[in-house]
């Protein structure tokens, strides 16, 4: 399953993606995680961290999403509330 943003200048889809990212990158910080660090906890790239984190990433899977919650040991809800 994938969580699929457009991009049809929907600003409370470009929000979530914003949302995803900052919710990461606070996350990850509050745990004083590196990206490097965390795609390692994770087993994702550590290139896909970044992406995540900047927005470059506009649909990420579900599986991704899992991934870098229970790296962080938060709930999926947690990377994507507002």
């Amino acid at each position: 399953m994938k969580i699929i943003l457009y991009h049809n200048y929907d600003t409370t889809m470009s929000r979530e993606i914003s949302l995803i990212g900052k919710n990461l990158k606070k996350l990850r910080k509050q745990k004083s995680l590196s990206q490097d660090r965390l795609s390692k906890l994770a087993d994702i790239s550590y290139n896909t961290v970044i992406k995540l984190e900047s927005g470059g990433i506009t649909n990420p899977t579900i599986e991704t999403l899992q991934k870098m919650a229970k790296a962080l040991g938060v709930s999926v809800d947690e990377l994507i509330k507002s």
